[in-house]
């Protein structure tokens, strides 16, 4: 049964990854935002440093950081570490290039959905906000039904394909040592994931805002000092690194001769399972930002994604590398890393890899989750019952903990696949709605060239139909 599923959902996977449809739309939108706001990935990197320490408008909001660590603990997940092993070992060490591409024009896509979520959010009855792409769509598009089948297929993403897969790469971690046991290891690592996972979000959003405000800058700082240290170690091998990887991004023979296998491929699949710009995941937490001016957000957003790829997605990538371990098909996910890290750093390796990937599949966990209920709210126009919500959120603990005993193939297959169908939805609309984006980023610059702390006026910027910036 679970193969016939995996079989009929890699067959449409399989389609949706062409490179005709899914990287051709990601790569032509990254441009197409990144010619619109003048590269602003560049020109405004340290602007988007600076701001994500500003203090929220209102004391005891939720600020740009906040919402910067809910956005980056789903990005920073399994992902950075068995997804950037499985483009390794399947892709070759050319997958990172493209990993590196996508995340550069992703930051470019990211800004402008999550400028428009801002644009376009709510005011909740304590004063806060909210919102996401399903809002744009609605307001700004005037189609309420496209935002109710993106959110339906956001939660799907990120309760079932995403949170599944976190589930199984965090017990696969574990595959190494000596008391693991594929019949029985895999229930306890679920059980015990479900019931943290549980206990958490019993607790409501602003106790998911805190979790992740200290675990997430915590694993990440640690994770790229030990994968420095590793580079460190084997600095001789830098030159050989740096060829093998551009090498093998331009072997236009061995890319074209199978492209859904290519380091091409599993780059921008990888690089878009990681860093998720485009998506409009990020834009739902961005939304909850209280700032000024929605250019503040978009630009902190950006920043988001250079951290999950350029930063810890790029980490795991040179601590395999520069361990001298070859990648190779057999060791796709936990194995590579987990044999790179033992031939670095000894015993040490295996055990730190499985604690990160502990801490950074928790994060995700709880940032996926933190998406759905928004999206709950939109679909209703009113608050969850606690009742729904009691039923929805153990529906989401029970997942969890089928996510580690299913297949490899299902987990990952389900989440490329769902991850797409999010794609196909949002960049379209982002597309057409890119001028309200820009004229915010605009004026975001007219201000701040006269020395002002930018203030959003909606009228002023042509958007007449938003409910917060009135």
């Amino acid at each position: 049964m679970i193969d016939a599923i995996d079989s009929v959902v890699n067959s449409i996977s399989g389609v949706l990854y062409q490179p005709y449809v899914i990287p051709l739309i990601l790569v032509l939108a990254g441009i197409y935002f990144t010619l619109r706001t003048n590269f602003l990935q560049l020109r405004l990197f340290r602007e988007s440093i600076r701001v994500v320490n500003e203090k929220p408008v209102n004391l005891g909001s939720t600020s740009s950081f906040g919402a910067l660590m809910v956005s980056t603990a789903s990005r920073v997940g399994t992902g950075n570490i068995m997804g950037v092993s499985t483009a390794l070992c399947l892709g070759g060490a050319g997958a990172i290039f493209w990993m590196w591409i996508t995340a550069i024009l992703g930051g470019a896509s990211a800004f402008v959905e999550s400028t428009l979520a801002q644009i376009y959010k709510k005011r909740d009855s304590d004063g806060s906000s909210y919102g996401g792409p399903s809002y744009y769509m609605q307001d700004a598009l005037g189609q309420r039904w496209l935002g109710i089948i993106f959110s339906i297929v956001l939660i799907l993403t990120y309760v079932v394909g995403y949170n599944m897969l976190a589930a199984y790469n965090t017990q696969d971690t574990f595959s190494v040592f000596p008391f693991y046991h594929k019949e029985s290891t895999p229930y306890i690592i679920g059980a015990v994931l479900a019931v943290l996972f549980a206990v958490c979000v019993l607790g409501g959003g602003k106790r998911l805002t805190k979790v992740t405000e200290v675990l997430v800058p915590l694993m990440g700082v640690l994770y790229v000092i030990v994968s420095l240290a590793v580079v460190i170690m084997n600095i001789q091998r830098l030159p050989s690194v740096f060829a093998d990887i551009f090498t093998s991004a331009f072997d236009f023979k061995a890319i074209f001769g199978g492209f859904t296998g290519s380091c091409v491929m599993l780059g921008i699949k990888r690089g878009l399972y990681s860093n998720e710009a485009g998506m409009g995941s990020a834009p739902n937490a961005a939304a909850a930002a209280d700032v000024s001016h929605p250019a503040k957000q978009g630009l902190v957003q950006m920043l988001s994604v250079f951290i999950d790829t350029l930063l810890i997605c790029s980490a795991t990538a040179f601590m395999c590398l520069f361990s001298g371990v070859e990648p190779a098909a057999e060791k796709a996910g936990a194995a590579y890393v987990q044999s790179a890290t033992m031939a670095a750093l000894g015993e040490f390796g295996p055990l730190f890899v499985t604690v990160a990937v502990c801490l950074f599949a928790f994060t995700t966990l709880l940032g996926n989750y933190y998406y759905t209920e928004g999206c709950l709210r939109f679909i209703m126009k009113r608050e969850p019952s606690k009742s729904f919500m009691l039923c929805f959120r153990l529906c989401a603990t029970l997942l969890i903990f089928v996510g580690a005993v299913v297949s490899a193939g299902l987990a990952w297959d389900t989440a490329d696949l769902l991850q797409a169908l999010m794609v196909l939805i949002n960049i379209p609309v982002i597309v057409i709605l890119t001028r309200p984006a820009i004229m915010a980023l605009k004026d975001y610059e007219t201000q701040k060239r006269a020395n002002k702390n930018p203030l959003y006026n909606a009228k002023a910027n042509g958007v007449d139909n938003t409910e917060f910036w009135k």
